[in-house]
């Protein structure tokens, strides 16, 4: 659940930090309040598009911050923290999001910089904003397809996901032979391009790790006169007169002499003998190395030369001979399917036709579970479209195969199927499209009637409707603020309303106000006592002047809320 909102310098609201309850909360005010304000603020912070227009005028930047606990330790959001390596501690998710006056986002969750699409990735799992245009998503049939597969849940998506790995590989068939089937000047111009980078690769016969062998020898060859100084002071530090072998040796025969008088002295004695004969070995091999170094100017030319060479070609081809050498071996085939493309286009043609068996059988069931799942979720949106004073109202759900031009059954990441919801509000009146039958009003009822069914399969921790009663009233009214009231059942819902039915069914009511002070206007926050209940509701119900009539019908609606609250 959203615990707490902070809010500073956003369009009007200064500072505002504003905790949050379980259950229904609803925000009431005067128009232009900045009820919306704190809600766009939240939709912000669930990775909304922003604005600078939403900083405070005057203001540098402006700052949200959002503190959410999650109950439920299995809740998905975890899984896409872990995802994207979000530490969740104590059940706390803190979102974090700074606008600046200049554009610029800022984005953090829990502490760790985020990019705005990351923010949204986790936002859809904390917080659904419903809006009085938000209703689109229901106007916009391409996303009807995507509503009955999330309330399918786990069946549809387990389906899906054993058609999409056939999917997989029959899109990367059908681009191979898009590809191969292109004009023939295309693929000419392509095979002298690949033929032309072969060639130029194998010339250079590279070998692996070539790369990493030559810099280490470069660096060896350049820093010739300093490796060789180094071995000669540390060989004449080690050998001859008065220097350390001669010195340690002097040690070692004078412990010699005495080892034998208690173990004690004998352990030094052996020890120091072991240091002088490990030393002497290690002079050895300095003498050695000191021998064998050879400064050979040409031999650097070389390396240089060859590294330049390589060096370009990582440029073309690749950031290592290994990527370059890879790339190689993929133009190489890729020339041979370009020459023998016929045979390979017959090769290819022939798997295409075997997965595509698969595939309709895959097909076939996502389609037959989303027709089954259709047929419950039009029986649940009936039952609750007659709780919505809709009971004449006819719900379909449509599924076609989609076509291509030839008739032919296109296949998509998504299935084979189209989706789209149909209505007719008036008995004896046809089905028709959802989008092009429902008036405002139909659509809010319907919304909430799918919103009512859906909140069960999201789990979405924080519902927020704004405005959406808006164009209802009477019984209507009532029958929506229980509908919103049962969805806050499962999810702590935050709902911005003029309805007095709605403010009625809150657990906790938050009035807004603005005032102005030295010239600047400010938003503040306030949660309502009982007395103060009724007196706002009062307000809701009567205008601007509340009377005694009018709070005493305030007073009946909270009493019948208390009594449908059961």
């Amino acid at each position: 659940m959203l615990a707490e909102l902070s809010i500073k310098n956003f369009a009007i609201i200064e500072s505002l930090t504003v905790s949050f309850e379980k259950g229904l909360t609803v925000l009431t005010g005067e128009t232009g309040a900045g009820k919306s304000i704190i809600i766009d603020a939240v939709h912000l912070l669930a990775g909304a598009r922003g604005s600078s227009e939403f900083v405070r005028f005057g203001e540098k930047r402006a700052e949200l911050e959002a503190l959410f606990l999650m109950d439920d330790d299995k809740h998905p959001v975890y899984n896409k923290c872990d995802e994207f390596g979000i530490d969740i501690s104590d059940g706390m998710i803190i979102l974090r999001r700074d606008l600046s006056a200049t554009g610029k986002s800022i984005c953090r969750i829990n502490g760790k910089l985020v990019t705005i699409a990351v923010l949204r990735e986790v936002g859809q799992y904390l917080v659904d904003v419903h809006g009085q245009h938000d209703n689109q998503e229901l106007m916009n049939e391409e996303n009807h397809i995507n509503l009955l597969d999330q309330y399918g849940g786990k069946k549809i998506k387990t389906a899906l996901e054993n058609y999409f790995d056939v999917y997989r590989n029959f899109d990367t068939l059908q681009k191979k032979i898009i590809q191969l089937s292109e004009n023939e000047q295309e693929m000419a111009h392509r095979l002298d391009l690949l033929q032309f980078q072969l060639e130029e690769i194998e010339g250079a016969e590279l070998q692996p790790k070539e790369d990493e062998l030559l810099t280490e020898e470069k660096n060896q060859i350049s820093n010739y006169e300093k490796v060789y100084e180094s071995l000669q002071n540390s060989y004449s530090a080690l050998h001859g007169e008065q220097r350390g072998l001669d010195w340690v040796g002097h040690a070692m025969s004078n412990l010699e002499n005495v080892g034998s008088i208690n173990k004690t002295l004998q352990d030094l004695s052996e020890t120091i003998s072991n240091a002088y004969y490990m030393l002497e070995d290690i002079s050895y091999q300095v003498r050695n190395e000191l021998e064998s170094l050879e400064f050979d100017p040409e031999r650097l030319n070389f390396v240089e030369s060859r590294l330049n060479e390589i060096n370009t070609l990582k440029r073309k081809y690749g950031q290592s001979v290994e990527e370059i050498l890879t790339y190689s071996a993929k133009i190489e085939e890729e020339i041979d399917t370009i020459k023998n493309k016929d045979s390979h286009l017959y090769k290819l043609q022939k798997e295409l036709d075997s997965i595509l068996e698969d595939l309709s059988i895959e097909a076939k069931n996502v389609t037959s579970i989303r027709k089954n799942f259709a047929e419950v979720l039009i029986d649940e949106i009936h039952q609750e479209l007659k709780e919505l004073y809709m009971e004449k109202t006819t719900f379909d759900v449509n599924i076609s195969l989609k076509q291509t031009s030839g008739q032919q059954v296109k296949y998509t990441a998504n299935g084979a199927d189209d989706v789209e919801f149909f209505i007719s509000t008036n008995p004896g009146e046809p089905l028709k499209s959802l989008s092009k039958t429902a008036s405002g009003g139909e659509l809010s009822r319907i919304m909430l009637a799918m919103k009512s069914i859906f909140s069960q399969h999201q789990g979405i921790t924080s519902i927020i409707f704004d405005e959406v009663d808006t164009g209802v009233s009477g019984r209507v009214a009532q029958a929506i603020a229980e509908k919103i009231y049962r969805v806050s059942n499962g999810s702590q819902v935050l709902c911005i309303t003029h309805l007095p039915q709605v403010a009625a069914m809150a657990d906790t009511h938050l009035y807004i106000a603005k005032e102005t002070s030295s010239g600047r206007t400010k938003t503040s926050v306030k949660p309502l006592k009982e007395e103060e209940k009724i007196r706002e509701i009062g307000r809701m119900i009567a205008g601007v002047e509340v009377t005694e009539l009018s709070k005493q019908h305030a007073k009946e609606l909270l009493s019948l809320a208390h009594t449908s609250k059961g």
